[in-house]
């Protein structure tokens, strides 16, 4: 089992530093939680030199301008973490992304206040008509339909791409103003 950081003496013979333990390879084979704690303890050890060609070999790119030392640290020691104990879901990574995606083009910023509890029903007027979203523990419900995303809704009611939250006033604008949202 050849270890995920090896000792100065073999990564002088190998040229490149390898961070972590390739991808693959059985349950049994990974590293115990002692020893992912000793690999980046090792990490510490390296020299900054090491620590690039650690991150280029992991990413098969140089890490970006003005890493400090400390963070390609915590990368590799995160990644080394993350190849031993998983990381996240796929399915989480996806709703981060899209998370991000809906609050991030807006210019309001996310607030975990402003994330309704199930029961809530928002309520927005437009053009004349008032459209009423109750938040259900699986997603929304509108016009008696479920719906995963309130950006789906905004954009069924105003036939445009809408942010979903942005549309039902469940952003925090700068300023510190919420509109829009109502909770019954």
């Amino acid at each position: 089992m050849k270890p995920a950081v090896p000792d100065a003496s073999a990564r002088q013979h190998s040229g490149e530093p390898s961070p972590v333990r390739g991808r693959g390879g059985s349950r049994t084979n990974r590293p115990g939680r002692a020893e992912v704690d000793q690999q980046i303890a090792e990490l510490v050890e390296r020299s900054t030199h090491e620590l690039r060609l650690a991150w280029r070999h992991l990413h098969r790119t140089g890490p970006p301008q003005g890493l400090s030392r400390d963070l390609l640290i915590r990368a590799l020691a995160h990644q080394l973490q993350e190849r031993t104990q998983g990381g996240a879901s796929r399915a989480l990574r996806r709703r981060l992304h899209r998370l991000t995606g809906e609050l991030g083009k807006d210019g309001g910023s996310f607030d975990p206040r402003l994330v309704p509890r199930i029961g809530t029903t928002l309520a927005r007027e437009w053009r004349g008509r008032t459209h009423v979203v109750q938040v259900r523990e699986d997603g929304f419900e509108y016009e008696g339909q479920p719906y995963r995303s309130l950006s789906v809704i905004a954009a069924r009611i105003t036939g445009a791409h809408w942010s979903g939250p942005r549309f039902f006033g469940l952003t925090k604008r700068p300023g510190g103003l919420v509109g829009g949202a109502a909770d019954r």
